[in-house]
């Protein structure tokens, strides 16, 4: 889920650009008190960087069950609102350096604070602050999909239907330059990915993420959070379905069209018609895998 941030008010600067859904990082150690400029996209030089006073500020740790005084410490920082929920940590090794601590020890505290559900590690982009809520409906939504498996991606279905129409069509006049660069950049993934299950799926997901991100609303992005391993599932049997990767992206581009013309009833149906194209394709998922079942029954 490669989404921006521009409030994370740590002492440590972290310029992130995405390039084929990976961040790339520079540290750059030192007070601040605003991470980027939302209206010139550009990051703060070392000397802007220098003159205001730290926020977050970390204790070293000297005890001999160091992770938990992190796990501690990254708490407070979270429930003091100094860190917020879509919000990156520093890299593991940074944060090591800061807290004076080995690596293996931050590992513990990252392994911690998510079982916490309080951050989420995503490979290849980083740690990322995320919502306790979030987290807790994931897990709920999750069990129970797996209790009605038969009827879980028909139900996912309609559930994407009542929400992610009126998402698009907040998103629209909403979107910045920098969500729309995602969205293209999915849109370019998923064209080139139509027999890579795997990138089709993560660029599927990141246009998805990048439309709730664009309607600027906390309650909208934790609600499609708690789904993110839901819809990556429905995905990976829809993908397998003959020409649902090309009726997706068919749909796909339908939209992006629409968010670039910020005309949110023609995103609204954009969204409309894709969901009722991803119901179809996960009816014909579900009945081909009842099929198999029922083929290896009778061969048993």
């Amino acid at each position: 889920m490669a989404i921006w941030r521009h409030n994370l008010n740590l002492t440590i600067l972290i310029i992130g650009q995405v390039k084929e859904r990976n961040f790339a990082h520079g540290i750059v150690v030192g007070p601040l008190a605003q991470l980027w400029r939302p209206e010139s996209r550009t990051p703060m030089t070392n000397a802007m960087v220098n003159t205001v006073s730290p926020k977050v500020t970390y204790r070293a740790v000297k005890t001999s069950r160091l992770y938990e005084q992190i796990v501690q410490q990254v708490e407070e920082s979270i429930l003091k609102g100094q860190l917020k929920p879509g919000d990156q940590l520093p890299a593991e090794r940074d944060l090591a350096q800061r807290f004076g601590v080995s690596r293996t020890a931050v590992r513990e505290a990252v392994k911690a604070l998510r079982e916490k559900g309080l951050v989420e590690a995503y490979t290849g982009r980083g740690t990322f602050v995320t919502n306790g809520t979030s987290q807790s409906m994931r897990q709920s939504l999750n069990l129970i999909t797996k209790i009605s498996q038969t009827d879980g991606s028909l139900h996912l279905a309609e559930l994407r239907r009542i929400l992610e129409p009126e998402i698009a069509a907040l998103a629209a006049p909403r979107i910045d330059e920098q969500l729309l660069s995602l969205m293209r950049e999915a849109v370019d993934a998923m064209d080139s990915g139509l027999h890579n299950r795997e990138k089709y799926i993560e660029a599927d997901l990141d246009f998805h993420l990048a439309l709730a991100e664009a309607a600027d609303n906390p309650l909208i992005l934790a609600l499609i959070d708690s789904i993110v391993e839901l819809l990556r599932e429905q995905r990976s049997s829809i993908f397998d379905v003959e020409g649902g990767p090309e009726r997706g992206q068919f749909h796909h581009k339908r939209i992006l069209k629409a968010v670039e013309r910020r005309d949110p009833e023609a995103a609204k149906k954009a969204m409309r018609d894709h969901l009722n194209q991803v119901q179809e394709d996960a009816s014909a998922s579900v009945k081909t895998s009842a099929s198999k079942r029922n083929v290896g029954r009778r061969s048993n």
